[in-house]
């Protein structure tokens, strides 16, 4: 009865209704909502609701329902196909920051009684706060951190220890303690057999690590790190290429038949799956066989079938920006997602370089250290766009 109850409330027949969070609705003893909202968002039925607590009929077809969701995935199907689904992509850097000064941060002195000229954050102390505190599409996070900081000034000022302060990444630290999130690529890539994805979450990208190791055995394959069915076929299709050609790697095709190998992907507490990390499982396998560690600041996402060829993958704004804001200075993307950089930011788009390419062994070039350490000589690759498109497919 609240739909009836809300549509009374307003005194019109069209309006707007918002369901915040459909997809946490779920099944208990009360009943199955999701059920209810089929015949509510279906337009061929919903002109002829019947409220069950009224016991009357009414024509629902002139509301406009919006519904939100943090992720598709716990959405019954049947509920989805009756949406249109409209994205929306998580906030840069760039814009949390100018969130902050605009909104979180007056809204959080007043909200603790504090002056404007008591408390300053400087643009460093929020980026900080942005990095290494929070990870997460929207802000909600972000100005829990910043209320935190404005109630522990608040209390220095109430004890007559300051009078102001002006918030710096170092008193962010003292107030918030050691960070909660941060990034070591050029550590974890130092060695052969580790290389660096980009993946996309509900709450917006991230940077994950696929690494790969082998012992003596009998040609086994190990999978570990939690992994879905969808990734686990895409770590058997990436040691499937490797094995098959191996030669053309200059790798000895022996090394199968005498040792085991494993594949881990780290935070195996996290479930993970879908497709896109299979050329970076391609890239720390042959690191491991050829001895070559991967490039520290270039970050991989893509597609590859058995036959080599990188096919397209989605959520690559989110995966962008995630290697932007992990240090990242090159992303290698499948050639067929060049339109989607047409949604990057101009600012992030001058600051990273992006190599398209077509197949794995393009990856490879780009990807792996140039045998011998010299890193002057990489080969060259598939288009590479930097700001503006270049002409020259090289990542030097």
């Amino acid at each position: 009865g609240r739909i009836i109850q809300a549509i009374k409330r307003v005194g019109t027949r069209n309006p707007v209704f918002m369901l915040d969070e459909i997809d946490k609705i779920g099944m208990d003893w009360r009943g199955d909502p999701s059920s209810a909202l089929l015949e509510v968002l279906d337009p061929q039925q919903n002109y002829a609701f019947r409220d069950h607590y009224l016991d009357v009929d009414f024509d629902l077809s002139d509301v406009i329902f919006i519904t939100t969701a943090n992720t598709l995935d716990t959405i019954p199907p049947p509920l989805r196909d009756r949406m249109e689904i409209i994205g929306l992509e998580g906030y840069t850097e760039h814009e949390k920051l100018h969130i902050a000064r605009g909104y979180l941060i007056p809204r959080q002195r007043r909200v603790n009684g504090l002056r404007k000229d008591e408390i300053e954050f400087t643009e460093e102390a929020i980026r900080t706060i942005i990095r290494d505190y929070t990870r997460e599409a929207g802000v909600r996070n972000l100005e829990r951190e910043i209320g935190s900081v404005c109630r522990k000034v608040a209390v220095k000022i109430a004890a007559g220890e300051v009078e102001r302060m002006a918030i710096t990444p170092e008193l962010v630290r003292e107030f918030l303690g050691k960070p909660k999130y941060f990034f070591d690529a050029a550590l974890r890539t130092e060695k052969p057999g580790v290389a660096t994805g980009l993946a996309w979450t509900p709450v917006g990208g991230d940077v994950l690590f696929v690494e790969a190791t082998k012992m003596k055995g009998k040609g086994n394959l190990i999978i570990t790190g939690q992994l879905g069915d969808v990734m686990e076929e895409s770590v058997r299709i990436a040691f499937s290429w490797v094995q098959s050609n191996a030669e053309a790697l200059g790798i000895d095709p022996e090394v199968f038949e005498s040792h085991n190998f494993h594949i881990h992907v780290p935070a195996g507490a996290i479930p993970k799956d879908g497709p896109s990390a299979g050329v970076t499982m391609v890239t720390a396998l042959v690191s491991l066989l050829t001895d070559r560690p991967v490039r520290a600041d270039v970050g991989m996402t893509g597609e590859v079938t058995l036959r080599g060829q990188v096919l397209p993958i989605g959520g690559v704004k989110q995966k962008i920006l995630a290697a932007h804001r992990a240090g990242l200075k090159s992303v290698i993307l499948p050639q067929r997602n060049e339109a989607d950089l047409d949604e990057l930011p101009e600012d992030i788009r001058q600051e990273l370089r992006f190599a398209l390419v077509e197949d794995i062994e393009q990856v490879l070039r780009v990807a792996l250290r140039p045998a011998g350490g010299d890193e002057d000589k990489a080969a060259e690759a598939g288009k590479v766009v930097e700001g503006p498109m270049a002409s020259e497919p090289s990542l030097n």
